[in-house]
């Protein structure tokens, strides 16, 4: 669990209505519901539950302070040795290796590229970015659910990344956590499958507001989906007016030159 996406704060907690409730007493009744009569928690513990929230709110602060203060680290190294570095960030699933090695096979001849791979356990996706020839360094958060500065550092201190390169860091599959910490990075690529529906923006607007571009994977199944392009991208706007989106297809490869033109660029 990371104390700084908040799910450390219950009071951030909001447990929505049902709609269309009825009053149905004879229903009501039926249902068994949990008795909580036997809480630990009274009234006379909020100074101390205030407290507690005073502190954790500390803490995240000294947390991403000095995040950020790596970040900065990375950035000014990023920005001597003329290294282009792109945080790619998206849901679990969405297609970002198949996407990296296309463009990895697709770039490696023309420019030094490297990946950092963030990941909660195993190697699998740095070595299928190493089957591409690429340097590749996998970094494995255990239970943390994002990659932070200190850790790009650290692995850079490894990678040891030519001039005039570029530099493709996979975050861990989270919507989540990884729109809050800085690595120094010239900038977000959100990635979003067309298999995950078009709302998404909506849902995780943190994201999709700290991203400068927005990928849209899979168009190749779009004709088996149920998904609103149009609508997506207008959700995306909505959260981000800035954003730009492209959409391709990683696996036919629909798309993807639009993807290079903007790497280049």
């Amino acid at each position: 669990m990371c104390t700084t996406c908040g799910c450390g704060h219950p009071e951030q907690v909001r447990i929505g209505e049902l709609p269309h409730a009825h009053d149905d007493s004879a229903a009501q009744s039926a249902v068994k519901l949990p008795d909580f009569s036997h809480s630990s928690f009274r009234p006379s513990d909020e100074p101390q539950q205030e407290e507690s929230r005073r502190r954790l709110l500390k803490v995240e602060q000294d947390i991403l302070g000095e995040n950020n203060r790596l970040a900065e680290i990375n950035r000014r190294f990023f920005a001597q040795q003329h290294i282009l570095a792109l945080n790619l960030v998206s849901s679990p699933g969405s297609g970002k290796t198949t996407l990296l090695t296309a463009t990895l096979n697709a770039l490696k001849h023309q420019r030094p590229c490297y990946v950092i791979e963030g990941d909660q356990q195993t190697e699998n996706d740095a070595d299928r970015i190493r089957a591409t020839g690429v340097p590749a360094i996998q970094v494995n958060t255990g239970k943390g659910c994002h990659l932070d500065a200190q850790m790009i550092g650290n692995a850079l201190a490894k990678l040891r990344p030519q001039a005039n390169s570029l530099l493709f860091i996979e975050n861990v599959g989270n919507l989540v956590c990884p729109s809050e910490f800085d690595l120094g990075e010239h900038a977000k690529v959100v990635i979003l499958s067309v298999t995950e529906g078009e709302d998404k923006p909506l849902k995780y607007p943190h994201m999709f507001a700290a991203a400068e571009l927005m990928i849209l994977n899979k168009t190749d199944l779009l004709p088996y989906l149920n998904f609103d392009v149009q609508k997506c991208i207008a959700y995306a706007k909505r959260v981000n007016p800035a954003i730009q989106v492209i959409a391709l297809s990683a696996q036919s490869g629909e798309g993807l030159l639009q993807w290079l033109d903007w790497l280049q660029k």
